[in-house]
């Protein structure tokens, strides 16, 4: 890991990484591409030193309130976060200001700042995105080698319904030839049916490749899955998009299985509700005169 000192921590939209770069070695994982210019290696995790310092400025001067979204890039519960603590620091300023935020993850260490996150949903909202994948713990240690098991995350999904937190799932990427089998999704599906999970993000059952991750995927292929790297060549070339040959009928079962049990899965819909700031208390304060 190394330091790097940063103008700003917000996006224009509000999104904020507190870290460059990821450990949990994920081998699908988008954020290798070289379009985000990356100019250290993927593993050598940035430290953004005055990320803190500059929230709070940030925040202070912000005229509206708004959701805080992180992770979009870089997981924000990396295992350098229980030593650094950016994460949780930030945390307490969103609190603190008053302000919602929006976190994805695949990994449990989220554990740790529950205090927080009850704290800020009590007082705005507080979303919780967790990525799954597969419902094969064996397949999940190969494909996402560095990070909380399926099992591990389903636990946090519990955990936040518990609360009174609200969840959304990444299903995503789905990876031809590999977790694309109506066993897996439907064993996702239910799941997220257990945990109650507000809505589903699913972008069709596929992924992304392009240079810079594609490359990493399939050094990662020949290492995992021997003479897959072939087939995904012969059937794909070069294509962006790399969708399951079962695309159509796994996104009829997830569709239909959404809907029955009341799980939103419009990813516009979504997203909205994502970025949808809500002040509760202020709620709870005008209900009393009604």
């Amino acid at each position: 890991m190394h330091y790097t000192q940063v103008k700003g921590i917000l996006s224009s939209k509000n999104v904020m990484n507190l870290y460059r770069g990821c450990t949990h070695g994920c081998i699908y994982c988008d954020s290798r591409s070289s379009c985000y210019q990356m100019d250290h290696d993927f593993e050598d995790i940035a430290i953004k030193e005055n990320a803190i310092e500059l929230l709070e400025a940030t925040l202070k001067r912000k005229r509206k309130k708004c959701m805080i979204s992180t992770g979009s890039m870089t997981d924000p519960y990396m295992p350098l976060e229980l030593k650094i603590e950016n994460t949780r620091k930030s945390l307490q300023l969103i609190h603190k200001y008053g302000f919602g935020v929006s976190m994805i993850t695949k990994s449990n260490r989220i554990l740790r700042d529950m205090d927080l996150l009850q704290k800020i949903n009590e007082k705005t909202k507080c979303v919780v995105q967790m990525t799954l994948t597969t419902v094969d713990e064996d397949l999940c240690r190969k494909i996402e080698p560095n990070v909380s098991t399926t099992k591990e995350r389903f636990e946090v999904l519990l955990q936040m319904r518990d609360a009174g937190i609200p969840t959304v799932v990444w299903l995503s990427p789905i990876l031809p030839f590999i977790n694309d089998t109506a066993e897996n999704i439907a064993g996702i599906l239910d799941l997220c049916i257990e945990a109650k999970v507000y809505g589903i993000l699913c972008f069709g059952m596929g992924l992304t490749l392009r240079e810079g991750n594609r490359e990493y995927f399939y050094k990662q292929l020949d290492l995992q899955f021997p003479h897959l790297k072939e087939k995904y060549i012969r059937t794909y070339g070069n294509q962006y998009y790399i969708a399951s040959p079962n695309n159509r009928s796994l996104m009829k079962m997830f569709q239909q299985k959404c809907k029955k049990n009341g799980i939103a899965h419009d990813v516009n819909g979504i997203f909205e509700y994502l970025n949808t700031f809500e002040e509760k208390q202020m709620y709870e304060q005008l209900s009393l005169f009604d």
